[in-house]
């Protein structure tokens, strides 16, 4: 699959323009292209109560769910600049869950697969081959 990051990294600006972060000032827009060809996007989203704020990727990912599913295949995600951001330890296991070890990345230092960002990641196959 040809990957656009030109189109991503745009698509991620786009959500990055509707965060809600008026704590921290700092938006984030993540998009990620689907093994069917679309495109689902997230936000930032704040709370007053810091700890429950939801980063853009989780919103990714609830976006890919919600519209019908699939594996991610390709993430940027970026700041209020457009410039690439490296997700969290907690996102990078959301991009990892559904996307797998060869969903690509545009990370500060180039694009990365997630065996690259995320080594030895914990998945659904340890739920079963460690029973």
């Amino acid at each position: 699959m040809d990957i656009n990051w030109d189109e991503l990294r745009a698509a991620a600006s786009n959500a990055m323009s509707k965060a809600y972060a008026p704590y921290s000032n700092f938006p984030v827009g993540v998009a990620g292209l689907v093994d069917d060809g679309r495109i689902v996007t997230g936000c930032n989203v704040e709370n007053a109560s810091y700890g429950v704020a939801l980063c853009a990727e989780c919103g990714l990912i609830s976006n890919l769910i919600s519209t019908g599913g699939g594996k991610l295949v390709a993430v940027a995600c970026v700041d209020r600049h457009g410039n690439a951001l490296m997700p969290c330890g907690r996102c990078r296991q959301l991009l990892w869950e559904h996307g797998g070890p060869s969903c690509l990345l545009d990370s500060v230092s180039g694009i990365k697969s997630m065996t690259e960002v995320l080594p030895d990641a914990f998945g659904a196959h340890d739920l079963t081959d460690r029973l």
